[in-house]
């Protein structure tokens, strides 16, 4: 990871100490840079959104989170995580100095990488794969149907129809089926 994303990290890490975001972050980050190596993008912003993209859920008291994401949710709480992340991220990327033109983008990405339903950029699809991706590793599959109470065989099944519908990127529906494929493995 570049100097100035290691530096993005460690302003966010503090506020990835809750919903397990700084397994998410891990992850995710992970498949940005897989990503990253086939599709078209700007790791300058794909990086640092993928770092800062969940910062905002440290707002949301911890008991209403779950009501705020997966299968069942509520968008109106949801949304709060991205409206606060892009405080927080435009306040850390302000801090390390990060370029004006990048850091616009990077926040237009932090708000609305969950609600919004289109993507609003190259950099953005990827974005928005990554994070879907966490749900397709074999850790964020046991620690999501975990929290959402599901059933781990009706989870996974809900994972392989969502893959057409969540993932803009040839690479990322690949990466999705090369992870259920090894789900369905360990069945």
């Amino acid at each position: 990871m570049e100097e100035s994303h290691q530096l993005i990290y460690e302003w966010a890490k503090p506020f990835l100490n809750t919903r397990k975001n700084d397994i998410h972050i891990e992850i995710s980050l992970a498949y940005a840079f897989k990503l990253l190596e086939t599709e078209a993008g700007d790791a300058d912003i794909v990086i640092p959104a993928v770092l800062l993209h969940d910062i905002g859920w440290w707002r949301v008291p911890e008991d209403m989170q779950l009501k705020a994401f997966g299968p069942q949710f509520d968008r109106e709480l949801r949304r709060v995580h991205e409206v606060e992340g892009v405080k927080m991220a435009g306040e850390i990327l302000k801090k390390v100095n990060y370029e004006a033109g990048k850091t616009e983008e990077i926040l237009l990405i932090i708000d609305g990488h969950d609600s919004r339903l289109e993507a609003i950029s190259q950099n953005d699809r990827i974005v928005k794969d990554a994070d879907k991706l966490f749900r397709y590793s074999p850790r964020g599959f046991t620690i999501d149907y975990r929290r959402f109470g599901i059933e781990r065989n009706k989870y996974r099944k809900w994972l392989h129809k969502s893959v057409d519908e969540w993932f803009f990127t040839a690479t990322g529906k690949m990466l999705a089926r090369e992870a259920l494929a090894v789900l369905d493995q360990l069945d």
